[in-house]
């Protein structure tokens, strides 16, 4: 019998997926008891990245993922991830996988000119590994998100449009706009926002994989989206949410957000994963009164400023 290779790191690309899957499952399950991860999340992910220079994986004993750490350039920060299994080497694994994003935002810096912040994104509420080794590392605490599974077998309800309000299904010709809303929405929230090219790039793919995306119109005015897609097992993804601040506190995001839970449930998916933040001015404890919610969670945005 071969001896076991020892611990080393390497690209997401040289890692099976499935094993990225696993990784995030078992990460998921240790933390909140449940975990919702399929390939159709983790995909995106390796997409975006970059995998040749933006992301590590760490593999222990029989080639095991034990971590995983990746970030995404847009403008001045890069937006991270980093998921470590809890255990004896917990915490110096996530220190070995920060150290590698930060040596790589130093690495663009030289190469551009410019410092970079670095956001670290979809921690989970109760991690006992990541958030002590981010607050070592001078990251602060910023956003929360609240992230629930919603069962459609219970059908939601039909949305409640303002006047002179319409939803229609996106067209490729939408695209431009639906960037537009994309990009208005998270800059008031303070999130990162994808650039025309790579948000247009996955509104295609969205749609050339059976995606939804609906547009929602008051007098003919653009006013906010919902992207969705139908993951294996039937699981429902909600991947964007976006209301123009213009046509804040009329109640277009719930409309938008039972439009597309319709939809989705149209499409085959028996429940949802959607992700509101939780400073949003309506309280999404509310989505409990109108919808079929199973579980939620909480997620973090944690925050190092340009050095």
């Amino acid at each position: 019998m071969s001896p076991h290779r020892p611990f080393a790191v390497r690209r997401p690309g040289e890692v099976p997926l499935d094993d990225l899957v696993r990784l995030v499952r078992a990460h998921e399950e240790h933390v909140t008891g449940v975990a919702t991860c399929t390939r159709e999340d983790v995909l995106p992910q390796i997409a975006r990245t970059g995998c040749a220079e933006n992301g590590w994986c760490l593999t222990g004993p029989g080639e095991e993922v034990l971590a995983w750490a990746a970030l995404t350039p847009r403008g001045d920060t890069l937006y991270a991830t980093l998921t470590v299994l809890p255990g004896r080497h917990g915490h110096s694994t996530a220190r070995a996988l920060l150290a590698r994003v930060l040596d790589r935002a130093d690495e663009l810096r030289e190469q551009h000119g410019r410092p970079y912040a670095v956001t670290v994104g979809d921690v989970l509420s109760g991690d006992p590994v990541v958030p002590p080794v981010l607050r070592e590392a001078g990251f602060a605490p910023g956003a929360t998100a609240g992230r629930y599974a919603v069962d459609l077998t219970v059908p939601p309800p039909p949305p409640l449009l303002p006047d002179d309000g319409a939803i229609r299904p996106a067209a490729p010709g939408d695209f431009g706009i639906l960037h537009t809303l994309h990009r208005r929405s998270r800059t008031t929230r303070g999130a990162g926002t994808e650039g025309a090219a790579a948000f247009r790039s996955s509104c295609e793919r969205l749609r050339e994989n059976g995606g939804a995306a609906l547009l929602l119109e008051v007098s003919g005015r653009p006013a906010g989206h919902v992207l969705g897609r139908v993951a294996a097992g039937g699981e429902g993804r909600v991947l964007d949410l976006a209301v123009d601040p213009a046509f804040r506190g009329l109640g277009i995001g719930y409309a938008l957000l039972s439009a597309g839970l319709a939809e989705l449930r149209a499409r085959g998916a028996a429940r949802a994963l959607v992700t509101l933040d939780t400073d949003d001015p309506h309280d999404p404890e509310a989505l409990g009164h109108v919808l079929a919610v199973r579980s939620a969670r909480v997620v973090t945005r944690f925050h190092r400023g340009a050095g």
